[in-house]
């Protein structure tokens, strides 16, 4: 028996990285009786069968998991996102964040295909969010060493965006031999081609790095699922401010002598910020808890 971290995940196939090198490995029925999945990035023990192959015998407690993309125990997500082609949406950056505040997983902004587009006004609306910013360009590799630097680092990366963001010809940017496929972006749909089919985990500098398969808008609501008491805390900018309200339960969604629309009339919290947590927050106030139950 050994221990490892699943890498690549294929069906009912899974490559678990182990000191010994990769094993293709199939996982126990059991986790199918306890309604559990092995995720890429599990932390998981093993043991060899025959002809190099193994099984997957237990599944180490996680400390953060996303089924969209399917990634477990995730250091930092880096959210890409086009400057054109396809356009930016402020609402998908501002749910894909606060997912990754509430898991506790630190999101990076990352803004690519910057010699298509000014990326301005994206900076104006996120510049008091606690998450860093790249800007960065595949075409000319802008950025790429600082997007290089952050995914170096121990732990697991995630890159994650609408599909055509840019996600593979960035990581093929900043490391050739990955060779991943990449694609152009749809003009009949307007927007990019899946060109990555699974998740998969790359060794890159001290940790790992994930490529995921892009996703709708569509994808991202069916896997918001954040209670609308836990919502302010996932747009930590309105943390300094929300204490101060005339009322202690204020919901920050149009309640009067609310600090945190103060901020915003203030410039010190970006309007787009404000109008995206009001309509999650509406979103959220709409799903019954047994309706988050799967």
């Amino acid at each position: 028996m050994m221990n490892g971290v699943i890498i690549k995940s294929i069906a009912d196939w899974y490559d678990v990285q182990t000191e010994s090198g990769v094993i293709p490995c199939k996982a126990r029925g059991l986790f199918r009786k306890q309604g559990m999945t092995p995720l890429v990035g599990d932390r998981v023990t093993v043991t060899a069968t025959a002809d190099g192959e193994g099984r997957i015998d237990e599944i180490l407690p996680r400390k953060n998991f996303m089924e969209r993309p399917s990634v477990a125990n995730i250091d930092r997500l880096h959210l890409i996102v086009s400057a054109a082609d396809p356009d930016p949406v402020p609402l998908m950056i501002d749910r894909l964040s606060a997912l990754a505040f509430e898991k506790e997983i630190q999101p990076v902004l990352v803004l690519n295909k910057t010699d298509l587009a000014s990326v301005e006004w994206l900076l104006t609306i996120y510049r008091t969010v606690p998450m860093p910013i790249i800007t960065a360009c595949a075409a000319t590799g802008e950025g790429c060493k600082e997007l290089l630097a952050s995914l170096s680092q121990p732990g697991i990366s995630v890159l994650t965006g609408n599909s055509g963001v840019g996600k593979s010809s960035l990581l093929n940017q900043i490391d050739p031999h990955l060779g991943l496929a990449t694609g152009e972006t749809s003009k009949k749909l307007g927007r990019g081609k899946h060109t990555t089919r699974h998740t998969e985990l790359y060794p890159l500098g001290e940790g790992f790095v994930a490529d995921t398969p892009g996703f709708s808008s569509l994808d991202m609501e069916r896997v918001m699922w954040i209670y609308k008491e836990n919502l302010v805390f996932d747009f930590p900018e309105f943390l300094p401010f929300a204490g101060d309200c005339r009322f202690a339960d204020c919901k920050h969604v149009g309640e009067k002598d609310c600090a945190v629309a103060a901020a915003v009339e203030q410039g010190s919290i970006s309007q787009s910020r404000l109008d995206s947590y009001r309509l999650m927050y509406k979103e959220a106030d709409a799903i019954k808890d047994w309706q988050r139950k799967k």
